[in-house]
């Protein structure tokens, strides 16, 4: 891990602040694992489903591997190897109605494959040489990949037509929301922008500022930003999202929680409705519904890897969560 990556993970996750209490759910819960993952430095941090065949892929957030998990299918299996094309991280993934896989790398910006072939469709690398951490990313219905970037605050597009331009190369993110103006103050080089999602219809999206604990509302079409009215909760040490239904879960890392929100129709407030608690979460960095049950990576982070020393629980694994 180079110490960029080591400061920046760190500056994300070690927050001290304490969240207002979220309420606690009254409907049991459930948390099991689903998959195992082959290695023992794994770490993981990214999943995806593809909504076509219904398969996982999970990323490590320390060397790269991608691998993919089949229903049915308890052990994953390495689809993309370690260091492949040059990648050193695999953070957020996404497999768009094309079937093809996106995977950012955090120093670097994000590759395209086909999942058919593996084969590297293309690659989009962040403008400039400044600091910069490529985190989680979401599809819009129109084919466009939004990425957010946790320490510039800002977050790429990737529209239809600029991935068809890289076809078989490389070629440079552009962006197109700047959240610098809106966040609160922050320290210099602090983590911002974490996990994103997109409402179905394509009107907006949904980005989570970790470290200001805050919820922002994006117009792909104006470019306007909002922040979202929270109720109940707050969205400090937020990770990944979920989208669906007009509800939000979110993955709160190192307190080993998942909350879950109703959101309103146009996506300017949010509600939480229930929180889950539990060490069998093990840091979850992100999650997503595959298969009707709601997958979590137990990414670790505390045991031996980015935030801590010691020995993690082997294998590493994904969880399946039901009642949340």
């Amino acid at each position: 891990m180079s110490p960029l990556r080591s400061t920046a993970v760190a500056a994300a996750l070690l927050i001290t602040t304490l969240a207002p209490a979220l309420p606690a759910s009254a409907t049991k819960t459930q948390v099991s694992t689903a998959y195992e993952l082959p290695g023992d430095r794994v770490y993981p941090e990214g999943i995806a489903v593809d909504p076509r065949t219904g398969d996982l892929y999970a990323g490590s957030y320390t060397d790269g591997t991608v691998f993919k998990m089949t229903p049915g299918h308890r052990v994953a299996k390495v689809f993309l190897p370690a260091g492949a094309d040059g990648r050193d991280t695999a953070n957020g993934l996404k497999v768009d109605r094309a079937g093809r896989l996106w995977v950012t790398d955090s120093t670097t910006g994000v590759s395209v494959y086909d999942t058919r072939s593996r084969r590297l469709l293309a690659t989009f690398v962040v403008p400039g040489k400044g600091a910069t951490f490529v985190n989680d990313l979401a599809i819009t219905p129109d084919g466009s990949a939004y990425l957010t970037d946790s320490v510039r605050s800002v977050v790429y597009r990737v529209t239809p037509k600029q991935l068809a331009r890289a076809a078989g190369g490389r070629a440079t993110l552009t962006p197109r929301f700047d959240l610098n103006k809106v966040l609160d103050p922050r320290e210099p080089g602090a983590f911002t922008l974490n996990g994103i999602v997109a409402d179905p219809s394509g009107r907006y999206l949904l980005t989570v500022d970790m470290t200001g604990a805050d919820l922002y509302r994006l117009d792909p079409a104006s470019g306007a930003i909002r922040r979202v009215a929270l109720t109940g909760g707050d969205m400090l040490h937020a990770d990944g999202l979920e989208l669906r239904g007009g509800r939000l879960w979110a993955a709160h890392n190192v307190d080993n929680v998942i909350s879950r929100w109703k959101v309103t129709g146009n996506g300017s407030a949010a509600r939480v409705e229930r929180r889950l608690t539990d060490e069998a979460l093990q840091v979850p960095t992100t999650l997503v519904f595959g298969n009707g049950t709601l997958h979590v990576v137990r990414s670790q982070f505390d045991k031996g890897g980015p935030l801590g020393e010691g020995t993690p629980q082997i294998p590493f694994s994904i969880a399946a969560v039901r009642g949340i």
